[in-house]
């Protein structure tokens, strides 16, 4: 079984959502005998957004694209086939201004792909790439779930639950820490309810 884990917080070693998804995979390995993980950090080696000149080249019939495009492309094939390959899939995503961080936007846009993880028909979209388990650590100063005030201001966990469903991948799990902006205590009690939730974790 592969597992592919993904961070994208620039925080390093600060990051609540790097320290959960690092204890999601340690549980998960622990119960998982023969768990092959492949390891990204979108932080540290970030992957380019979308150019034209990307697009462009993915087109039949499109002249030799140069040499930073080509290896433009090999990377995103190889993004692609890491997902694809992935029988589970852990990512640790903070909130960033009610959203995700641009980086893990940027990888999504290398997997999300028409005729690869979802493709159309004359009855709408149609995900390719449900057979897979997609675990979030999720990480928020504020506090958004549960009928929260601010519920409405959530486009981190609504967008991620959004795009995987799109993809066909509809039981995305999500282990919280949230209000973890609001003070030492408020921090560490919510690291150790999500941390619980982690130790309850099943295998796949």
């Amino acid at each position: 079984m592969k597992l592919l884990h993904i961070d994208s917080s620039i925080l390093g070693g600060y990051s609540v959502s790097r320290q959960l998804s690092a204890d999601i995979v340690a549980k998960l390995r622990e119960i998982t005998p023969g768990l092959e993980i492949i390891y990204r950090d979108l932080a540290a080696e970030p992957t380019p957004h979308l150019s034209g000149s990307y697009l462009a080249a993915q087109q039949p019939g499109a002249p030799a694209p140069d040499a930073e495009v080509r290896q433009d492309v090999a990377l995103g094939a190889k993004i692609l086939d890491e997902f694809l390959a992935a029988d589970i899939v852990v990512i640790g995503a903070p909130m960033y201004n009610f959203a995700i961080p641009s980086q893990l936007k940027a990888w999504i846009d290398r997997v999300v792909i028409a005729g690869k993880t979802f493709r159309y028909s004359e009855a709408g979209p149609e995900g390719l790439a449900g057979a897979k388990r997609v675990i979030i650590a999720s990480s928020r100063g504020g506090v958004f779930s549960g009928g929260a005030p601010a519920a409405a201001l959530d486009h981190q966990e609504s967008y991620l639950r959004a795009v995987f469903g799109f993809i066909g991948i509809t039981g995305v799990e999500i282990l919280r820490a949230e209000g973890i902006a609001f003070g030492p205590d408020p921090k560490a009690e919510a690291i150790k309810a999500a941390q619980h939730e982690i130790s309850n974790l099943k295998a796949a």
